[in-house]
Parts: structure tokens; C-alpha cells; sequence
């Protein structure tokens, strides 16, 4: 196993789940700040109102899977297979997820190239690790 690998990827799965705890805060906690909405092309605070309990609901999916990754990252160094199972489904559900909001919503390529990428570079790299 090579551990600068699993340290690369740790990085990366890191920063992914910093990602995620951001969307959190934007969708859950300031969703009706006019500079939060705007972030999300929402024209008005009526508009803003009215997705409130949806982006509520989808924040808290994404400190879900920002604690699921940090978990996991916790686990690799006492239990590498444990915290590899949690990193890969986290991370592979950041990364499913950003396929989802590509082909789903028009403009949304730098969105979701922000929430896929990272975790997939983290997964790779930690495959990698087992497999050099």
C-alpha cells in the first residue's frame, strides 16, 4: 500500500468535504440572504422563500455526505477498509451527485465540476494506493 497515495487522496476527499459543508451552510443556514441566493441564479426573495424548505432538506444532504467522507478519514489510519467503505460511498455519491446536476441543469458545469471532481480524485488516488 502506498501511503502518499492515500495522503493525496485524503487531501482531495478533505477539500471535498469542506465543499460540501459550504453548500451546507449556503442551502441550510443563509438561504435567504440576498448574496446567497443570487449564488444559486435565484431572482428574488420570493423566489427564495418559496425553495427555502427544499434547499434546507438538500443542505442537510450535503453535511451528510461531508461527515460521511470526514468519518472515513478519521477510520483510514485505524481501520483502513472501514474508512475506505465511508470515503467511497461519500465520495462516490459527491461525485454521482455533480453527474446528476450536469446533465440536469442547464449552466451548471462549473457547480458541478466543483462537487464531482475533487471527490473522484480522492478515490482514485486511494485506489491507486492498494494497487502500486
Amino acid at each position: 500500500m502506498t501511503t502518499t497515495f492515500v495522503i493525496i487522496g485524503s487531501v482531495f476527499v478533505f477539500l471535498a468535504a469542506l465543499f460540501h459543508l459550504y453548500v451546507f451552510f449556503l442551502e441550510s443556514i443563509s438561504w435567504t440572504r440576498p448574496r446567497t441566493w443570487k449564488i444559486f441564479g435565484i431572482a428574488s426573495q420570493a423566489d427564495a422563500d418559496t425553495i427555502k424548505p427544499m434547499a434546507f432538506n438538500q443542505g442537510f444532504y450535503n453535511l451528510f455526505l461531508a461527515l460521511g467522507a470526514g468519518i472515513g478519514l478519521v477510520l483510514i489510519p485505524i481501520n483502513f477498509w472501514a474508512g475506505f467503505g465511508m470515503i467511497a460511498l461519500a465520495a462516490g455519491s459527491m461525485f454521482l451527485a455533480g453527474l446528476v446536476l450536469i446533465f440536469s441543469v442547464k449552466g451548471s458545469a462549473r457547480s458541478a465540476l466543483l462537487q464531482a471532481v475533487p471527490p473522484l480524485i480522492g478515490l482514485v488516488f486511494i485506489v491507486l494506493s492498494f494497487t502500486v
